[in-house]
């Protein structure tokens, strides 16, 4: 009977632990849809590198859930009502404006060495430098100096009078006592950071987590930071799973060897709402808009799409509606810019370019593509109208859109070419490098009224000598546009600035530089068992808050 009872004991005790909703919960396993090319938080610009170091660092400004700019590094937000900014002439006679900031006290990098405004004034002498790598090189030009006036105070100078100028998010500091020895060669700086050759050494992050073993393309692992000063965290450990096949990520989460799927980079909306349908009671889905930008970028070096009626031509040819409702049940909104309905500086007369297969063949006609050779368009000279459609390879949805989209287009007499790579390299070096030939199928995040320079400014082309540095991956050059990026960031005054964002749109959406799709929305696929988890709806991810997570 003894044995009986000893045994009936131990069973009881194997249920118990076997038992999720029983264990205790020191471990958290996310599941993402691609590794991050690289763990400088400056270089580059995946969101899977956002997402992982959302655990682990902490900038000084981000916004919200509620769109609001906060401090997360800084005391408080400064603004020229409450003194923490003002308006000054810089030496040569410019409008600039300096704004001071004060580290939250006990911040530290991972090692224990505390956060200080020595971090402050390296990581801007690293940004400034032509070829580091660091984006968005503007910034860094624009902030003509910094005074330190202590330990944690330091005051950023500028030398233009942005209307975001308290909105440091871009200032992603580095650790001086870390990154120094890296940066003794500048050059060879984004191979040499110690974010690619030491991923894992604590004073690299200051968040509530570090990084404690990097596996690449399969898994991070994050562990608490003892030095973090902030909210205690609720999970002693957060492994994050690159699985880079939307149909393996979500057999791994209903197997259980990953507890959540990441709305920012994870399932297509159809995985979701079936996961959502069958498996309501252990899964809690959340289904946010967002100012994800889904498109395709056009390599305008290419003499055939550096014709703008071919690239009107293209985009009429495409029945995008009809692609909304049926592969996304009309929660994806049709794009016509590269500025979101839900951005307060959309403008509601933005050209629209929608399906007219008559006005496309007329467009290709007048531009010398009218003849068709066995159903595809050809020149003067016989050669055929072909391009390449890239995007990451393992995403159901993005390959099945690729597959949609060629068959519009061949409808259009286009031929069409599939090549797909994984994420890691799509965008750590054919996209970065504008190594694609013609077309690049990705998506863009960004933050409420962001100046899009980084992407359209003529300035942010990468090329080897800026250290590839910049985001305008089209190499789109436009005077005009220029000029509108300029203008906006520096007027201060909003019904001007929004005149400003409109001219902006409609020539957008008149060039096209880029093929605007849709408007994404992301499925959030957390436990049952998890509370605390808000979807922002813009580029800064959930993970900045994860402090904020815990279990019921």
């Amino acid at each position: 009977m003894r044995r009986l009872v000893v045994l009936l004991a131990l069973l009881m005790l194997l249920a118990t632990a076997a038992d999720p909703a029983q264990a205790g919960r020191d471990v958290l396993t996310i599941g993402i849809g691609q590794y991050p090319a690289s763990l400088h938080p400056s270089i580059e610009s995946m969101v899977a590198r956002s997402y992982v170091l959302g655990l682990a660092r902490r900038p000084f400004t981000v916004y919200d859930a509620d769109w609001k700019l906060v401090c997360m590094l800084c005391t408080a937000v400064p603004t020229l009502e409450n003194g923490g900014a003002w308006t000054e002439t810089t030496p040569d006679g410019k409008d600039g404006i300096a704004v001071r900031y004060t580290i939250v006290a006990g911040a530290a990098w991972a090692d224990g060495t505390p956060v200080t405004s020595r971090d402050v004034v390296f990581t801007r002498e690293v940004g400034r430098h032509p070829r580091s790598g660091v984006m968005p090189k503007e910034f860094w030009r624009s902030l003509s100096k910094i005074d330190v006036e202590d330990e944690r105070t330091f005051v950023l100078h500028f030398d233009r009078r942005h209307f975001d100028y308290n909105a440091i998010n871009d200032f992603e500091l580095l650790p001086e006592h870390i990154e120094a020895a890296a940066f003794a060669e500048p050059d060879a700086y984004p191979t040499r950071t110690r974010y690619a050759t030491d991923p894992t050494n604590p004073g690299l992050y200051n968040g509530p987590y570090r990084v404690a073993e990097v596996a690449p393309g399969s898994h991070i692992v994050l562990v608490r930071n003892a030095y973090w000063k902030g909210p205690a965290p609720e999970f002693e450990r957060i492994v994050v799973r690159a699985i880079e096949n939307t149909a393996a990520l979500e057999a791994n989460l209903l197997s259980g060897a990953i507890d959540m799927i990441a709305g920012e980079i994870g399932l297509t909306l159809d995985q979701a709402e079936a996961l959502q349908a069958r498996h309501r009671d252990r899964f809690q889905v959340i289904f946010k808009p967002s100012l994800a930008y889904e498109h395709i970028d056009l390599n305008l070096d290419n003499p055939d799409l550096a014709d703008v009626r071919v690239r009107q031509a293209l985009l009429l040819a495409l029945d995008r509606e009809a692609i909304s409702r049926q592969l996304f049940a009309g929660r994806q909104p049709v794009a016509d810019s590269n500025v979101s309905p839900l951005d307060r500086m959309a403008a509601a007369d933005v050209r629209r370019w929608p399906y007219d297969p008559a006005a496309a063949a007329a467009l290709f006609a007048a531009a010398g593509w009218g003849r068709l050779v066995n159903g595809v368009r050809v020149d003067a000279a016989g050669r055929p109208l072909r391009v390449e459609l890239m995007t990451t390879a393992g995403d159901r949805t993005r390959e099945l859109v690729q597959q949609v989209l060629q068959s519009q287009w061949k409808a259009a007499g286009i031929d069409v070419r599939i090549r797909n790579q994984p994420a890691r390299v799509f965008f750590g070096e054919t996209v970065s490098r504008r190594q694609f030939g013609s077309m690049a199928l990705f998506a863009w995040f960004s933050a409420p009224e962001s100046v899009p320079r980084t992407t359209l400014h003529a300035s942010e082309i990468p090329t080897e000598a800026n250290g590839w540095s910049g985001q305008n991956y089209t190499g789109f050059r436009n005077a005009e546009m220029d000029g509108l990026i300029e203008a906006i960031e520096t007027e201060l005054d909003e019904g001007k600035r929004r005149a400003l964002w409109g001219r902006l749109q409609a020539l957008y959406a008149e060039q096209l530089p880029a093929l605007p799709l849709w408007w994404r929305a992301n499925a959030f696929v957390l436990p049952a068992w998890l509370d605390g988890v808000r979807p922002t709806g813009h580029q800064y991810p959930t993970t900045l808050w994860v402090e904020e997570w815990r279990t019921r």
